[in-house]
């Protein structure tokens, strides 16, 4: 059975920085592309940057130059490293592994930006 684990969430101040990581146990065969989402209290869930198998990636206009998305195939992992923070970061942060067989997610791992 695949799981997607998650972790480095936690609260930071603005202008900090986090790194997300999200590993996959189990076996997950051709995986299209990974990503992190985000989902705010009382919002719906926002796609904030995508990597594909050939190392394309797609973020989210509000995070462009802050946040940059990086993979290691060999060990079925996804990261998400955020700087420069802003309040309007906040939120549950999850990821996805699209593969050939299935969509997967992690449980999500919150992030607070708050002084």
């Amino acid at each position: 059975q695949v799981q997607l684990v998650e972790s480095g969430g936690g609260l930071v101040q603005p202008g900090g920085s986090l790194r997300l990581s999200c590993a996959a146990s189990g076996s997950i065969f051709s995986i299209y592309a990974m990503g992190w989402y985000r989902q705010a209290p009382g919002k719906q869930r926002e796609s904030v940057a995508v990597i594909t198998s050939g190392g394309t990636t797609n973020y989210a206009d509000s995070v462009k130059g802050r946040f940059t998305i990086s993979r290691d195939n060999a060990k079925n992992t996804v990261y998400l490293q955020m700087n420069s923070l802003k309040p309007e970061d906040t939120a549950v942060y999850y990821c996805k592994f699209e593969a050939r067989d299935d969509d997967y997610w992690g449980q999500g791992t919150q992030v607070t930006v708050s002084s």
